[in-house]
């Protein structure tokens, strides 16, 4: 008898006890986000370079790789997330939860297109585009680049087709290989400087600097974790004097190692939003990074201002003459306005409408190029595929969004830094 009425004291005491509260939408994000880094490191198990950097808890990557689910269950799991996502209530989020949300869900969708594509599914290049990083690109005819090339051919007269003339012109601009390490390491500090004067990095941030070959791109940042980075820089072909300025801010300052650095410090330990510790190449993730990258060198260096660092610093350095250095800049400002056309010819040659050889020659003409680095950019194209939207389109979108912040300088850093600190995505910047 003491017994029954000591249970059943018991079971009244535990319906008299409050009910175990509800997790918070934002802690729902916080199981997703957990989930979101498995399943991408997974992912990268069944397609290598798929993960472009992880700095999160080493375990999880040891049991991905110890275990990666197949293709299907991966696909499974992606559509799962996304279903979840669409459950979070925004009503209930934070205005910093939301834009989480909005991140997670591009990088979910993104998932689900370049798993899809591992499994065999083919999509129109616009399509993929889209799928994977978060805008439909638009796509122009070759013919619509011819007004520039004829712009440039005024510029640069003289005989032969006008893509061998450049390179020509080009090639007299190109680092000697034993100068490329002190002009590019002098170019890497100057971008340093002018970003350090308006960003405030973390205090154990640095990269190492390393030389590469026979790799289908020019330069690379491998982010290693804890504010650090490797930055590669391909010496395949020749480097003409502009790349140095270039690379310096697309792979470090402000652009790849001062976006991922900002991504940790800010959000992955600050708030502990996990997903930001991996980065799956493929997603809209990219397109920040890309865009922001390339545009970081015209905000670091507005005006004439590139071209006077380099005349005064870089062209001594490399042993070329600096009083030229304002007729070659003329021309690269000029073949800046070519840079989508690797978005025609991308969606051309992977759909067959286009084969190889006409590809190249396309390349070669229109991004006015010599044939090996037609070749090298047609390698990078079978590489990544419609990748290559966030270097021009990307930029675009990040310049604009920049800029609508006014002429002042510290208004658009300011705006910058917001871009690579935040969870943007690439709706974020058409407003």
């Amino acid at each position: 008898m003491l017994l029954r009425l000591a249970a059943t004291a018991a079971v009244f005491a535990l319906l008299a006890a409050p009910a175990l509260a509800a997790p918070s939408e934002g802690a729902k994000l916080d199981v997703i986000a957990r989930d979101f880094v498995r399943l991408t490191l997974e992912a990268g198990e069944r397609e290598p370079g798929y993960v472009d950097a992880y700095y999160g808890p080493a375990d999880w990557a040891a049991a991905a790789k110890a275990k990666p689910r197949e293709v299907p269950a991966l696909r499974a799991e992606a559509d799962r997330l996304a279903g979840a996502l669409k459950t979070v209530d925004g009503a209930a989020l934070s205005p910093d939860e939301v834009r989480r949300r909005a991140f997670l869900a591009g990088q979910v969708k993104a998932a689900q297109t370049r798993l899809a594509m591992l499994a065999g599914v083919k999509f129109s290049f616009q399509d993929e585009a889209e799928g994977l990083f978060g805008v439909r690109p638009p796509i122009k005819p070759l013919s619509a680049y011819d007004p520039v090339l004829a712009r440039i051919d005024k510029l640069l007269p003289g005989e032969g087709d006008l893509a061998g003339r450049v390179a020509a012109f080009q090639a007299r601009y190109t680092v000697p290989t034993d100068q490329l390490e002190p002009v590019m390491k002098a170019a890497i500090a100057e971008c340093k400087a002018r970003t350090q004067a308006h960003i405030a990095l973390p205090a154990n941030e640095r990269f190492d600097l390393a030389f590469v070959t026979k790799k289908p791109w020019g330069g690379y940042n491998w982010y290693k974790g804890d504010a650090h980075s490797l930055i590669e820089v391909n010496t395949d072909l020749p480097t003409q004097i502009d790349r140095a300025v270039d690379l310096g801010c697309h792979e470090g300052y402000p652009g790849h190692h001062v976006l991922n650095a900002l991504l940790e410090d800010k959000l992955t330990k600050a708030k502990g939003w996990v997903e930001f510790s991996v980065y799956p190449l493929f997603s809209p993730q990219s397109l920040i990074a890309e865009g922001s990258a390339n545009y970081g060198a015209k905000l670091a260096f507005p005006g004439e201002e590139k071209v006077a660092f380099e005349r005064k610093v870089l062209y001594p350095l490399a042993g070329l003459d600096p009083a030229t250095a304002q007729t070659y800049d003329a021309l690269i400002d000029a073949k800046a306005d070519l840079a989508s056309v690797q978005n025609t010819v991308a969606d051309l040659y992977l759909s067959g409408k286009m084969d190889k050889e006409a590809a190249v020659a396309a390349l070669a003409k229109y991004a006015l190029t010599s044939r090996a680095k037609a070749e090298k950019s047609l390698s990078f194209i079978e590489t990544y595929r419609s990748y290559v939207i966030n270097y021009n389109l990307g930029q675009d979108m990040v310049r604009a969004y920049v800029e609508r912040a006014g002429p002042s300088q510290d208004a658009r850093w300011t705006r910058m830094e917001a871009v690579i600190s935040q969870p943007t995505t690439p709706a974020d910047l058409a407003k």
